[in-house]
């Protein structure tokens, strides 16, 4: 049984690097879809205008100044970074800055834990994640590897 039990996890841990690509990918791709509806001026959910709103949050909530040029650079974080992410290029750097945002959000929305009242369980998350990306790295199937910045 020990045997059996070495061999699927050594099997499962073959794939472990195309795994976290796909969390890689799929963390860039969500947070693109928070930037784009703020590039472009569109509305995202029920928030009519995501940069409007994205103003408000930085310079009313968080009482922030230069909440205009703090949301231009989240909207092109979001958008330009997101996909970063997603090629695995600068992954630790672009990490790291997703992580302070999620933070930040947390810190503005709180102590309001859960999402359905607009709590910071889900920018928790992200954050952990965005922690994780930095520790790991772009990983096998990155830009970062391909350039040699990330050990295979």
């Amino acid at each position: 049984m020990k045997n059996y039990a070495q061999n699927v996890y050594s099997r499962a841990a073959q794939f472990e690097p195309a795994a976290y690509a796909i969390l890689r990918i799929a963390f860039g791709l969500i947070l693109f879809t928070h930037g784009l509806p703020k590039a472009l001026g569109a509305s995202h959910g029920s928030m009519g205008d995501p940069m409007a709103g994205s103003i408000h949050l930085i310079g009313d909530i968080m009482g922030l100044p230069f909440a205009p040029q703090v949301a231009f650079l989240i909207m092109l974080l979001e958008t330009v970074g997101s996909m970063m992410l997603v090629l695995g290029l600068a992954t630790r750097v672009i990490a790291m800055i997703f992580a302070g945002e999620m933070v930040g959000i947390s810190v503005a929305l709180g102590p309001t834990w859960p999402w359905i009242d607009r709590g910071i369980e889900y920018p928790i998350l992200m954050a952990f994640l965005a922690f994780y990306m930095v520790a790991r790295g772009g990983g096998r199937f990155s830009v970062d590897c391909k350039w040699g910045q990330h050990q295979r």
